[in-house]
């Protein structure tokens, strides 16, 4: 999908000494600030292909979450049920602090997109626009575990066994096998990560970073069991400006599940990547790399990033 790859970004790696938290960040690029968020089975290397087509025109800002990456968590801690959205959000306003960042986009997805949807309630100040890939929300309700549903959800279960990390990460095999089981299946392109994969089984067979993936499921079941049996607390839809691109053959996230952005959203454009699933970040990158700079280039002192007027909607990973 798409044109072959620009040169790659040329990316710096820090460590940041944040409150309770040593946080790994990738960065690329000079210009208005972007953060990256990513989400699960993911860690900051999955936004390269958006970092090298970005970096000219933003400064881009990818970090490895709390017990993911190179922000991992002690191997022998016991499973931490506390790493919700909010304390990620938290984590995120302590990054943007230790950058001297006032005002930053946000684009992500999957973790990501819960992470953003709740630093937006709490911090919308902080927000020059929001950039969802395949957007989960509350609205989604029951349909999570809808019959025909389950057989897609079931992980999100079994992540929350206190053998699931053991048996996973049991071999270096057993965990490419789990790992690549998600990242082919949920890509319309089963070979979508099939240069990274090595890097990604890497990454997971990390001591505690299984654990650290998975800690957020524990974290997230009872808000979730809360949105299946439609008793999620009914919030004011987010103001800040909001774009949504997704992947159209996302079997996870569903598209038909865009219906309930609204809910969620007051500024909303939404569009489909009808060729993409749940990665658009990696299956579909021009398409991503050019709605996102049409979105944020003329909400960020930037407007010679537009690239043109903003359509109203994307629809081809083939036709940004």
């Amino acid at each position: 999908m798409g044109a072959s790859a620009p040169r790659a970004a040329e990316i710096r790696h820090e460590i940041l000494d944040l409150p309770g938290l040593r946080q790994h960040v990738a960065r690329a690029g000079e210009g208005p600030p972007l953060v990256l968020l990513h989400g699960w089975p993911e860690f900051w290397a999955s936004f390269e292909p958006l970092m090298a087509r970005l970096s000219d025109r933003f400064s881009l800002i990818a970090p490895d979450l709390r017990g993911f990456g190179e922000t991992g968590r002690d191997p022998a801690a016991p499973p931490d049920p506390t790493v919700d959205a909010q304390a990620h959000a938290a984590d995120l306003l302590a990054l943007l602090d230790a950058l001297g960042l006032a005002r930053v986009g946000l684009v992500g997805h999957d973790v990501g997109a819960y992470v953003m949807q709740d630093f937006a309630r709490r911090h919308p100040e902080r927000l020059a626009g929001l950039f969802f890939f395949n957007c989960p929300t509350t609205g989604i309700g029951p349909r999570w575990a809808a019959a025909a549903h389950l057989k897609e959800t079931w992980y999100q279960y079994f992540h929350q066994q206190p053998f699931a990390a053991a048996l996973v990460g049991a071999s270096r095999e057993s965990c490419a096998a789990y790992i690549g089981h998600f990242l082919r299946h949920w890509s319309a392109d089963p070979e979508a990560f099939a240069p990274m994969m090595e890097r990604f089984i890497d990454n997971f067979m990390r001591p505690g970073n299984l654990q650290g993936g998975f800690d957020w499921y524990l974290s997230a079941a009872p808000g979730r069991q809360q949105v299946i049996a439609g008793e999620a607390p009914r919030l004011p839809p987010i103001p800040v400006p909001t774009r949504v691109l997704w992947g159209a053959r996302d079997p996870i996230i569903r598209v038909e599940w865009m219906d309930a952005l609204g809910e969620t959203f007051s500024d909303l454009e939404a569009g489909r990547a009808e060729e993409a699933g749940h990665f658009v970040h990696v299956e579909a990158p021009d398409l991503a790399a050019e709605a996102i700079a049409r979105f944020f280039g003329g909400r960020m002192g930037a407007d010679a990033l537009s690239g043109g007027s903003r359509p109203d909607s994307v629809t081809s990973p083939r036709g940004a």
